[in-house]
């Protein structure tokens, strides 16, 4: 394995890896990507107070996410097609989660199936939500993540409507690829990727394909996804569909500080605050300079989480310190999966961990649970001095 120090580094061997129409759903955002970009450079914004002749020993980045032990505050966010990133890609992202000790997140737009993902894996997982205008389907989709022991369903708020990717529409993204010229000749320079891929459990959409009528291929596929995502999702649905789950919810794609106090209204077990990695409302605000008013507003009343931006352990510092009680990462570990697999995956989350346990040992703090905002230096106008009615 090459010297890996930061997460640029997997980034590196990743794009080199992996298909480009795929290494470009990852890396991207939507329209001019303008909070893409900002999810990321705000974090750089925030400044750490260095502290000094404190006892550094015994440290832990040890806590709990909704309750769950966790050995950092960090979650692997719901990313879609991780399959296609590397053969049998959710199932590896599990296992290293799994054996690191942190959350995995499985997303309806899967190439593994839950109950591939399952039968690979000893603990429970977590299942993120699309809701969808085929009530039956959304029914037995959820039935069958509790039948695989789900331990939480995360709710994905905010894709009632596809935000516009020009890099996916430019490269005809599909699973598996379309095979043009184009991607005929990026796929030839990735032999190894296609190699493994021969060997997949899957390449099509597992949580879907043999589960709704009619769906047997990728053109059928894409006609039926296209159309589904339901834009009259509310709040009443989204009770309704607790309701229906019955055990912890995550709600997923809060960005908004009346949006977080109505999701602390309908009793969700924690909030992500998170603009979907700035693949939907360009030109929103990043979730970081979010965090702090969301916190002051709903903090006492729901756990928050934070996603979108991170790729540093010295991020989810500043995201705990800021007030929230875990993270999601979703292209860091897609970085680590796309360049080397599951050893990928663990040494993405090796870095992270190193990064949090020095960075908090230089800022005099012992554990997690001692970070706050007297760790961070903050500029006055963090957060923007922004107008709305």
């Amino acid at each position: 394995m090459p010297v890996i120090t930061n997460i640029d580094d997997l980034k590196r061997i990743y794009e080199r890896r992996v298909p480009r129409m795929f290494y470009d759903y990852a890396e991207s955002g939507s329209w001019t990507e303008q909070t893409f970009r900002d999810n990321t450079n705000d974090f750089e914004k925030i400044r750490l107070r260095q502290r000094v002749a404190v006892d550094m020993a015994g440290r832990s980045t040890a806590t709990q996410m909704i309750g769950q032990d966790v050995t950092m505050p960090v979650a692997l966010a719901p990313v879609g097609l991780t399959g296609m990133q590397h053969a049998d890609g959710e199932i590896k992202a599990a296992r290293a989660a799994e054996a690191f000790g942190v959350p995995f997140t499985l997303s309806t737009m899967s190439i593994n199936s839950i109950e591939d993902v399952a039968e690979a894996t000893t603990k429970p997982f977590w299942f993120q939500l699309y809701t969808m205008k085929d009530e039956d389907y959304v029914r037995r989709l959820i039935q069958r993540a509790k039948d695989a022991r789900c331990s939480a369903l995360v709710i994905t708020l905010d894709l009632q409507i596809l935000g516009q990717r020009h890099k996916d529409l430019k490269n005809g993204l599909s699973a598996p690829p379309k095979l043009t010229p184009k991607t005929i000749a990026n796929l030839m320079t990735k032999w190894s990727w296609g190699i493994e891929m021969l060997g997949a459990k899957r390449r099509n959409f597992g949580n879907i394909v043999g589960h709704v009528d009619g769906i047997s291929d990728a053109s059928s596929l894409g006609a039926w996804t296209a159309e589904q995502f339901d834009p009259s999702l509310d709040w009443g649905k989204i009770e309704k569909l607790m309701e229906m789950w019955g055990g912890k919810v995550i709600l997923k794609g809060i960005l908004d500080v009346e949006d977080a106090k109505m999701a602390a209204k309908v009793g969700a077990d924690a909030i992500v605050v998170s603009n979907h990695g700035g693949r939907q409302l360009d030109g929103a605000l990043s979730s970081i300079q979010m965090l702090p008013a969301i916190m002051d507003a709903v903090g006492d009343q729901v756990e928050v989480h934070l996603d979108s931006g991170i790729r540093s352990g010295q991020d989810i510092l500043k995201a705990i310190a800021l007030g929230a009680k875990g993270t999601m990462i979703g292209r860091a570990f897609v970085y680590g999966l796309g360049a080397m697999g599951q050893a990928g995956v663990t040494k993405a989350l090796e870095v992270l961990h190193k990064e949090l346990d020095t960075t908090m040992a230089l800022c005099g703090e012992k554990t997690v649970h001692g970070l706050g905002r007297h760790n961070l230096l903050i500029p006055e106008d963090f957060g923007g001095r922004w107008m709305a009615d």
